[in-house]
């Protein structure tokens, strides 16, 4: 059931910007907040215990709740910024309280990983924490500055298509240092 409610909420993120888009003219903000807060409540009770979690729903409901109470649309462009605050507040505590996140979703197949690919997966997860960072910035400068387009452009395509190039140089500099190393 937990992964039904990741799965939708993967998915309302996916769609977030295009709904947002549409509804600043037809819906209200209200619905919105009531929509996601529905999400990551079911989502925080479904995942009750891992780690993030509690503390993760409870920003994003305080936001949700936040959304619901003002009933500004604008606040809705605000959403994919706190995504990326969430994602590199994640990423970057588990790089100071450890194991870094990259390394634990490497163990789950390789259990026994080598101390170089250890040092390998916490560079990635840096690198993933400048990604959330610098990512943020730009849908703030958008928010900011920019017409909802640009913000819908952005958030609904460019920053997943950026996500993607991301996960496609990895996995190259992955495979050439294991064929270098056999140890990665």
């Amino acid at each position: 059931m937990s992964r039904l409610f990741g799965l939708l909420l993967l998915v309302a993120g996916l769609l977030y910007p295009f709904a947002v888009y549409y509804g600043m003219e037809h819906l209200s903000p209200r619905l919105f907040a009531a929509l996601l807060g529905g999400l990551w409540l079911a989502r925080a009770i479904a995942q009750r215990g891992k780690p993030g979690n509690r503390w993760m729903a409870g920003v994003a409901l305080g936001f949700c709740l936040l959304l619901g109470l003002a009933g500004t649309p604008a606040l809705l462009r605000w959403y994919p910024v706190l995504l990326n605050a969430l994602l590199l507040a994640l990423f970057g505590l588990s790089l100071r309280f450890g194991p870094p996140l990259v390394e634990r979703l490497a163990r789950l197949s390789d259990p026994n990983l080598p101390a170089r690919a250890v040092r390998y997966t916490r560079s990635v997860t840096q690198v993933w924490c400048w990604f959330f960072l610098a990512n943020g910035l730009v849908v703030i400068a958008l928010n900011l500055w920019a017409p909802l387009s640009w913000w819908t452009l952005y958030t609904g395509l460019i920053a997943y298509g950026l996500m993607g190039l991301l996960f496609a140089i990895e996995w190259l500099i992955r495979q050439r240092v294991r064929a270098g190393s056999k140890e990665i």
